[in-house]
């Protein structure tokens, strides 16, 4: 479905992810780990367009991506859950479910949104509360919400667990649990080392821009040179 072919990206002259060669198959769960800066998010940014490839090539479905614009990657199927949320805090819940699924007819916004209520039921609860009023769990719960609304064949999500009590992280692995039974295809960026081995079918190792390591989930959960060098970064 996804594939990076020596994938270069970063800002302005920067170069924050080196050479990457990535491949997601259809109905798949991916997870990128690594250290702080390691050029992750970088990487889902990319893809969703937000920032600039300098060298390599982005495919989707065999179409290159390099030059399709960030709003058509959203109507090829491409959504982001970005990290820190970035929704609307004064705007309701509702209307910022509205806004992930803009380019949607009326009908399919009331099925989508249907959906998104039966994965966060909490969300038909807060339905006229201001995003900026809800919890950190809650908030998360709409940041996925709202990127589902846009009915997505390739769900991002980056830094899934950041800032959650272990409730609400365990909740959210429920939804990612639930989407990939659907089969969705999934590429989430995790701290939380063991929550992404746990759901993923696939892994890959990022250090300082670079792939180091990538194979699938059960590998990695058996190989000790990852479990001492990245099972403590939760």
């Amino acid at each position: 479905m996804l594939i990076l072919e020596n994938l270069s990206c970063g800002y302005g002259p920067f170069r924050a992810v080196h050479s990457l060669n990535l491949k997601i198959e259809e109905g798949s769960v991916n997870a990128l780990i690594g250290p702080n800066g390691a050029g992750k998010s970088s990487t889902m940014m990319s893809i969703a367009g937000h920032v600039n490839v300098q060298e390599g090539r982005i495919l989707f479905e065999g179409n290159e991506l390099n030059p399709v614009a960030l709003k058509k990657r959203v109507r090829l199927g491409i959504a982001l859950v970005p990290e820190g949320r970035r929704l609307f805090p004064d705007l309701s819940t509702e209307e910022n479910l509205k806004i992930g699924g803009y380019h949607k007819s009326d009908q399919s916004y009331r099925k989508n949104r249907e959906k998104v209520m039966e994965l966060f039921p909490r969300l038909y609860e807060r339905l006229e509360q201001l995003a900026g009023s809800l919890s950190g769990g809650e908030q998360q719960m709409l940041a996925i919400g709202r990127a589902l609304m846009a009915e997505p064949r390739l769900l991002l999500i980056d830094e899934l667990s950041l800032g959650l009590m272990p409730k609400m992280v365990d909740q959210c692995y429920r939804v990612i649990q639930q989407l990939k039974n659907q089969g969705m295809t999934l590429l989430i960026v995790e701290q939380n080392t063991h929550k992404a081995l746990e759901v993923s079918d696939r892994v890959c190792i990022l250090e300082s821009g670079r792939s180091v390591w990538v194979g699938r989930a059960e590998d990695a959960k058996k190989d000790s040179k990852i479990i001492e060098a990245y099972m403590g970064m939760n």
